[in-house]
């Protein structure tokens, strides 16, 4: 039995986690799922493989944790090879899965925030780091970081892309309304959409600094944004306070057919890993202008998009404008991002890499 552990999350890394699990089952694997109930919620693991309801929180509980190690204790007894992803979720998996078993973690994301906060969770760090048979990073200065913690085995594993589902309507149709529905109908006035988790990671504080800047053009761009989370309500304050133009429409489930409308999309993270949104994107054929970190100047590639510096909401701005003020060069930045999307492996080849990594580790009689 193949056990995959996950934290909550609302975004890549379930999505990778279904897909790894789906990859199995349709291998005629025996695979387990293990995480919160709202993460089955969104991602539906049990419609492809057997689930089992872990409250794995985001930040320490520790009485939450101590229930979760006994429960997680009995799901991964008999496993063969345990997955957890995230630092949370490998932290708890690590204290319950017996020592013999193999043990692989997926490095997601980076952690963020203060000094105190980074020094905070060095330990635990660490700790996931040295417990791994084999640690797995969506970037080469996850790596580099593990490495330095004292992991042993540590490779590169980006998540895969996932394509584009042919649309049931012409684009031009779902271009035009999509733009009308957004306030943005015809083509005359920009339209710059976002989209990822309000959180402090993904930035979007630099993206009001850059909206001050080019809400000065005429016509105005409409900018918005797609996604939830904490931050949600004061970015909503922020923007009605500096006047800009910039809209928070929530989660939505057509975050292609946003960006397919979309004249720019734009992605003001602090750090990411193998960003979804990114491959999303440059699979619309829409034009991307992000910051350059983490792992996403090695996944865009020389052509794929405008790489700006991490918080230079002048330089964030101008590139925007540029492909704004420029069509035709617009025109060659999205041609370039498609044929870097169409050299990313896809979600099923990442699966079964992973598969093929389950194997080296345990191989099937």
């Amino acid at each position: 039995m193949i056990a995959l552990v996950v934290a909550r999350t609302a975004g890549g890394t379930g999505r990778h986690v279904r897909a790894v699990a789906a990859a199995l089952a349709a291998a005629g694997r025996d695979v387990v799922v293990a995480g919160p109930r709202s993460a089955e919620e969104t991602f539906t693991f049990s419609a492809v493989a057997r689930y089992d309801a872990v409250e794995v929180s985001t930040g320490p509980r520790p009485v939450a944790d101590l229930r979760a190690v006994r429960r997680l204790r009995r799901v991964l007894r008999d496993a063969t090879v345990v997955h957890a992803h995230g630092i949370r979720a490998a932290a708890l998996a690590g204290a319950a899965v017996p020592a013999a078993t193999p043990f692989v973690t997926t490095w997601h994301n980076a952690l963020l925030g203060s000094p105190l906060r980074r020094a905070l969770w060095s330990p635990l760090e660490r700790r996931v780091a040295r417990r791994a048979t084999v640690t797995l990073c969506v970037s080469a200065d996850l790596v580099e970081r593990v490495r330095a913690l004292g992991g042993r085995d540590v490779r590169l594993a980006p998540v895969g892309a996932r394509r584009p589902p042919v649309a049931a309507r012409p684009p031009g149709e779902v271009r035009a309304a999509v733009r009308a529905a957004l306030g943005a109908g015809g083509d005359d006035r920009p339209l710059l959409v976002a989209a990822g988790r309000l959180t402090e990671q993904k930035g979007y504080d630099l993206l009001l600094d850059a909206a001050e800047r080019w809400d000065v053009r005429t016509p105005r761009p409409r900018t918005v944004v797609a996604g939830d989370g904490p931050l949600r309500a004061a970015l909503v304050e922020d923007a009605e306070r500096r006047g800009v133009d910039v809209t928070f429409v929530g989660r939505r489930d057509d975050v292609p057919d946003l960006f397919a409308a979309a004249d720019v999309v734009v992605l003001p993270s602090r750090w990411e890993g193998s960003p979804l949104s990114a491959h999303e994107a440059l699979f619309s054929g829409t034009p991307l202008v992000a910051t350059a970190v983490g792992g996403v100047p090695e996944l865009l590639g020389g052509g794929a998009a405008l790489l700006t510096p991490p918080g230079d909401a002048r330089a964030f701005a101008e590139a925007v404008l540029r492909l704004l003020d420029d069509p035709a060069y617009a025109g060659q930045v999205a041609a370039a991002g498609r044929a870097r999307a169409e050299e990313w492996p896809d979600e099923d080849e990442a699966a079964r890499r992973v598969l093929a990594l389950y194997d080296e580790m345990y191989p099937r009689p």
